[in-house]
C-alpha cells in the first residue's frame, strides 16, 4: 500500500529534521527535532498546540507521563546530555528550558550523548541509554541515578523496561550485543550476541548487525532490528495465558534472551530497520531507513512452539528520504525523518488508512 492523497496518510511538515516522536494520547503527538525545538500536534486539527525551544541539542527521544486530571501529559524529554521534564498544561503556549520543571545531567562526558529514555509500567523510574555504551535508571522519587555495572562496547541506543517487572530493563546497540540487567543492583542477569548474516541465505550486505532498534510486547516478548535488515525475536520471557500455565508463578528470571526460544534473526529487509513497536501482544510494526513500513503477526500454532512471523502488510511512506522515529498509540501509526528537499516530515496513518 502506498500513500494515497485523501484517503491516505496525514504528512507534516518542519523546518528541522524529526528525531524523536511520542504519543501522549490518541490525539496528542509530540515530535522532537535535531534543532532542540519540540512540537506537540491536535491530531484532529493536525495543528501545533504546544512548542519547547532552545533546548540546544537534538531532541534523542520523549517519554510521556499521565497526571490524573490533567489532558496533557508531561514530557520527559532527552536532549544532549540532559533529561528534562515539562508540564504541557502550562499557560505558555511556548516553553523553553527555564520552564522545566525537573533537569537531570545524565552524561558527564561532554562527547557522551543520551539515546533512549522508557519508563517502567508505574511510571517510578526511567531507564536511559548512551552513546559512550552505558543503560541506566533514573529513581524518579530519590533522583537517584543507576548506571548498569557492565557497559556496551559500542553505543548502546535502546533500552527498556520489562512488563510487570520494574527492577529489570534490557539494553542493546552497536556492540550487537542484547543486554539484560536488574535495574536497581546495576548487575547483569544475560545476554545475547547477534550472529553474524549467513550471506548463503540472506545474501550479502555490507551493514554490520548493529541493534538499530527494540520494541517490548505487553506479554514480554523482545523484538530487536538490526542494520543489516534482519529481525530477531526473544520468547523465552513470554507470558501466557494457556490453561497449562494458569496458577502458575511467575518465573523468578525473565528468559527473554534465551537462545532456546528465539527467532531467527531472519532477513525481513533490504536496508536497515531503525524503528520497531507492538500495536499489541501479536502485531508488530517495523520501519525501514527508508520508509518502508512492514506489520508481522506472531503465529501460534502449538503450545510450547516459537511462534513464526506473518507479512501482513507492507506500506510504502514516498515523502520521506530517511526515517528516523516511530511512534504507534492503538492502530494509528506515525512515523518522521526528512524529505527529499531536507525539511522536516511526519507521515501518520490512522486506523482508516492504515488497514485499508
Amino acid at each position: 500500500m502506498e500513500e494515497s492523497g485523501q484517503t491516505g496518510p496525514k504528512v507534516l511538515q518542519t523546518p528541522a529534521h524529526i528525531s524523536s516522536l511520542a504519543f501522549g494520547h490518541r490525539s496528542h503527538l509530540f515530535a522532537g527535532c535535531d534543532d532542540g525545538t519540540v512540537r506537540l500536534y491536535d491530531l484532529e486539527t493536525y495543528k501545533v498546540m504546544k512548542a519547547i525551544r532552545g533546548l540546544k541539542s537534538e531532541v534523542s527521544s520523549i517519554a510521556c507521563l499521565e497526571r490524573s486530571g490533567v489532558d496533557y501529559r508531561d514530557a520527559w524529554i532527552a536532549c544532549g546530555r540532559q533529561i528534562f521534564s515539562f508540564r504541557m498544561d502550562s499557560e505558555k503556549l511556548v516553553l523553553t528550558p527555564e520552564d522545566a520543571v525537573s533537569t537531570f545531567q545524565i552524561c558527564e562526558d561532554e562527547e557522551d550523548v543520551l539515546n533512549e529514555i522508557s519508563f517502567d509500567g508505574g511510571k517510578k523510574n526511567l531507564a536511559f541509554s548512551t552513546d559512550s555504551g552505558n543503560a541506566g535508571v533514573l529513581d524518579l522519587t530519590t533522583k537517584k541515578v543507576v548506571k548498569m555495572k557492565t557497559k556496551h562496547t559500542n553505543i548502546c541506543a535502546n533500552v527498556k523496561f520489562i512488563p510487570d517487572r520494574p527492577r529489570e530493563i534490557v539494553s542493546s546497540g552497536y556492540d550487537e550485543t542484547l543486554l539484560h540487567f536488574d535495574g536497581l543492583q546495576g548487575s547483569l542477569l544475560s545476554r545475547r550476541k547477534m550472529p553474524p548474516i549467513d550471506s548463503t541465505v540472506d545474501g550479502m550486505t555490507l551493514s554490520p548487525p548493529f541493534i538499530t532498534c527494540t520494541a517490548i510486547s505487553p506479554a514480554g516478548v523482545l523484538a530487536a532490528g538490526l542494520a543489516d535488515g534482519r529481525l530477531w525475536l526473544g520468547f523465552g520471557g513470554e507470558k501466557t495465558s494457556t490453561p497449562k500455565s494458569a496458577g502458575k508463578r511467575r518465573a523468578r528470571k525473565w528468559n527473554g534472551l534465551s537462545e532456546e526460544s528465539e527467532l531467527g534473526p531472519q532477513k525481513i529487509a533490504d536496508g536497515p530497520i531503525v524503528a520497531a513497536n507492538f500495536i499489541d501482544s501479536d502485531i508488530l510494526v517495523v520501519s525501514t531507513l527508508l520508509g518502508t513500513i512492514k506489520i508481522f503477526r506472531l503465529l501460534r500454532e502449538k503450545d510450547g512452539e516459537v511462534p513464526q512471523l506473518e507479512e501482513v502488510l507492507e506500506i510504502q511512506a514516498k515523502t520521506i528520504e530517511k526515517v528516523n522515529a516511530l511512534a504507534i498509540h492503538g492502530a494509528r501509526i506515525a512515523i518522521g525523518g526528512f524529505a527529499k528537499d531536507g525539511k522536516g516530515v511526519i507521515v501518520i496513518w490512522d486506523e482508516n488508512t492504515v488497514w485499508k
